[in-house]
């Protein structure tokens, strides 16, 4: 056999070993892997209780001709607007300071010049956390008799202030609700529930917002606290067997 006789053979003797490598490895590869059966269900629990607590934003925005005296007289204000809730009821440590800003106020503008600032507008907030509730009317009228025209009333709520047990009731509802569904689909597809792989949770009803915006002074505020829902929605996903 002459020498390049013997370089092709050799050649196509590498080239089969090489196809079948190839061929055994992918004979020997992990098989296509699919997810375990499952089912996926949603459950809502609700639970009703009496609110405790009531929070409210309370506010003054004053104007001046400068910086210093709009700030003065927004901080006098809101120190009346203090004092008068804490002598309704309010503890002090129950008024927070939530916001203090200042935005200067701007004239029309002459032809070929650029608007001329002629004041200040202040405006400095409080929230209010009212826990006895038969005082709750007579706090937000104080609150607004001691700022005046200037006052501003926004943010009421209420809620419970410790809902732990109303929460605990409503996610034992939740799952429990889940839990029938998924054992009804169960059945239907001739499997049974076995471990619960995830589960997910959603609360609303911990805050009942009250539609107010009142600007102008108030011997008193009428409030109804009445029913408070939470709600827990939970998604659940069991495996079959």
């Amino acid at each position: 056999m002459t020498r390049s006789r013997w370089a092709r053979a050799v050649a196509a003797a590498a080239a089969l070993v090489l196809a079948g490598g190839l061929a055994a490895c992918g004979s020997d590869g992990p098989a296509p892997t699919t997810d375990p059966p499952a089912v996926t269900v949603t459950g809502t629990g609700e639970v009703r209780g009496a609110p405790d607590t009531l929070t409210a934003t309370v506010g003054v925005s004053t104007q001046a001709g400068d910086v210093s005296t709009a700030i003065a007289q927004a901080g006098s204000r809101v120190q009346a607007v203090t004092d008068a809730v804490v002598r309704a009821g309010v503890a002090r440590s129950d008024v927070q300071t939530e916001q203090v800003s200042l935005q200067p106020q701007y004239a029309g503008s002459l032809p070929g010049a650029g608007p001329s600032i002629t004041g200040y507008e202040a405006t400095n907030t409080v929230q209010i956390t009212v826990r006895d509730l038969a005082k709750a009317s007579s706090v937000l009228g104080a609150a607004v008799d001691a700022g005046g025209n200037d006052a501003r009333l926004s943010g009421v709520a209420f809620r419970i202030d410790d809902d732990s047990r109303l929460l605990g009731d409503a996610r034992a509802r939740a799952f429990d609700d889940a839990k029938s569904r998924a054992e009804q689909y169960a059945k239907l597809s001739g499997t049974s529930l076995s471990r619960v792989l995830s589960v997910q949770e959603n609360v609303t009803g911990q805050d009942q917002p009250l539609a107010t915006d009142r600007t102008a002074q108030a011997a008193t505020v009428p409030i109804e606290p009445g029913q408070q829902t939470v709600t827990v929605s939970v998604t659940v996903k069991w495996g079959l067997r």
